[in-house]
């Protein structure tokens, strides 16, 4: 194998396996992304897994670290004091919302006086900042006895014969106690013992105002701006993300001094509970918080094939440049991206493809371009070589993982039978206010894709669409046959109202029709009951 193909074999594939030094080194900006996460507003950075979310928040955090700011930087994969609690749903929603809330500010308090102690500058005043922490400690938990509390007394006097007298009173922590004695011969001692007994269950209670305000007076006390980065929110349950998201608007949110960034993915993210009386839970986006950047748009290759290929032009080569061998490195010259791109690449439509094959997915683009090395070998990498490896990763990454899920899997065939078999294109469009749980599974499995949202034509008034494209490695084996996919899908637009529909290759706002696009899921469900 030659040396550059054995270099990507090395190329790592998950930005939390890594250094931040690594990370810093290997990120690439896509347009204002950066600029955008570096404001001062609480924004929501979406995107799928492998996208590269960890990764620009890692970049965020290392830049907010050379100005001296406070970062905490919350993988909510870890948090949870019981392993599983959350998760379990035959214990009540409020105990498991409460556990997961009070475990996540205990994160942020630590955090928070983490740094305040290693700090060595002298920038902080730990014997001020402690009792700030002490009292935003008592706010974020208190522990409420569900049931009666009973009160008894028990009275004892004992007589005998003593010298001495005694008077004495003990106050213990669950008890009163006094004696007394009097006369030269005789003793007499009496006790009395109060005592309460608690019965019923424990709960916890957070006291949402106090927590704010102590946060406020640690913020000021600091006099550093705060940044709390949420990464991985997908993984709390989603009956329980209305409540974390309540804590952070409440107590956070309001804070001048402090920052929040969240790490999610769409299709998996419920930020919001309204019950029947029209009382919410959580935080609205737009009014509460900004949805800043889905990192799904910026680089889907059918939404802009220059910039999809500057982006992972830059990717490979900060990768590259950052594991290769200084010796592999002189002996080839390679100084700049798009010579790497020439040197590993046959030629400029075999990088094409490789962009292409990867779906604007980064953690898939690497994952392709190591079984393509394996394949290429001692050559360049080919056409062929990209096209054997993304069939190959996506029967091994995508197609096995959504294998034990039987309904969505039989969709994902019957989308491929009704859009690539009888259709001839490898995208369609569904309704934006349609919301399938069988499609936004596929979704997250990677294996459907959003390269367009809110498309509309005039044959169908009034509705928008999302349009949604077929992964490559679901049609990789009929391309150069006569069933390949002609395009994304059939349309007229208005400026071709003489040569009729044709296939569309790059998505427009809005057509003259698109009924042929479009795709009827209850014809699927009409199939399957």
């Amino acid at each position: 194998m030659n040396k550059i193909n054995n270099t990507f074999l090395k190329l790592s594939k998950r930005a939390e396996t890594n250094d931040i030094d690594y990370l810093v080194k290997t990120f690439v900006n896509n347009g204002p992304l950066f600029t955008i996460l570096s404001n001062k507003d609480h924004e929501i950075l979406y995107g799928r897994r492998g996208t590269g979310k960890t990764h620009a928040l890692a970049y965020l955090s290392d830049s907010l670290n050379l100005k001296n700011e406070i970062i905490v930087t919350i993988d909510l994969r870890t948090i949870g004091s019981n392993g599983g609690i959350f998760s379990d749903n035959t214990i009540p929603i409020k105990e498991r919302a409460t556990r997961l809330l009070i475990d996540t500010f205990s994160f942020i308090i630590d955090s928070i006086i983490d740094t305040v102690i290693n700090n060595n500058t002298g920038k902080y005043n730990l014997a001020k900042v402690s009792p700030i922490a002490d009292l935003l400690w008592d706010s974020v938990t208190q522990i409420v006895v569900d049931g009666g509390i009973e009160i008894a007394e028990k009275s004892t006097t004992n007589d005998s014969t003593s010298q001495q007298s005694k008077f004495g009173v003990d106050v213990g922590t669950d008890k009163f106690s006094a004696s007394s004695s009097t006369g030269k011969d005789k003793k007499s001692d009496a006790s009395t013992e109060i005592y309460t007994k608690q019965e019923g269950k424990q709960y916890h209670r957070i006291n949402f105002s106090s927590v704010y305000k102590h946060l406020q007076t640690l913020s000021q006390e600091l006099n550093t701006h705060i940044w709390i980065i949420f990464d991985e929110w997908a993984e709390v349950p989603q009956d329980l993300q209305p409540f974390l998201a309540e804590l952070i608007r409440r107590t956070i949110l309001p804070n001048t001094g402090i920052t929040v960034k969240i790490a999610a993915i769409e299709q998996r993210t419920n930020l919001l509970y309204i019950d029947g009386v029209g009382n919410r839970i959580g935080v609205e986006i737009g009014a509460d918080i900004a949805a800043s950047q889905n990192l799904d748009e910026y680089m889907v290759f059918d939404n802009d094939e220059e910039r999809a290929k500057v982006f992972f032009t830059e990717l490979l080569y900060h990768h590259f440049v950052n594991i290769a061998e200084t010796e592999l490195l002189e002996e080839t010259g390679i100084n700049e991206a798009q010579k790497l791109i020439n040197l590993a690449f046959t030629q400029v439509n075999a990088f094409s493809e490789f962009v292409r094959a990867s779906e604007g997915i980064a953690r898939d683009a690497i994952n392709i371009l190591g079984i393509a090395a394996i394949k290429a070998n001692d050559n360049k990498i080919s056409i062929e070589n990209v096209r054997a490896a993304a069939r190959i990763w996506y029967t091994r990454g995508k197609e096995k993982s959504i294998s034990t899920h039987e309904k969505a899997l039989n969709l994902l065939q019957w989308i491929i039978d009704e859009v690539i078999g009888k259709r001839n294109a490898r995208a369609f469009l569904l309704q934006t206010n349609q919301r399938d749980p069988l499609i936004d599974y596929l979704f997250d499995a990677r294996v459907l894709h959003i390269i367009k949202e809110n498309v509309s034509g005039k044959d169908t008034p009034g509705l928008r669409y999302n349009v949604y494209s077929i992964d490559y490695g679901c049609y990789v084996e009929l391309i150069n046959t006569a069933n390949a996919p002609k395009g994304l899908f059939e349309a007229l637009a208005d400026d071709e109202e003489e040569a009729g529909e044709i296939f569309v290759d790059v998505p427009k706002n809005d057509y003259r029709a698109i009924r042929r696009a479009i795709l009827d899921l209850s014809e699927f469900y009409k199939e399957v009951v």
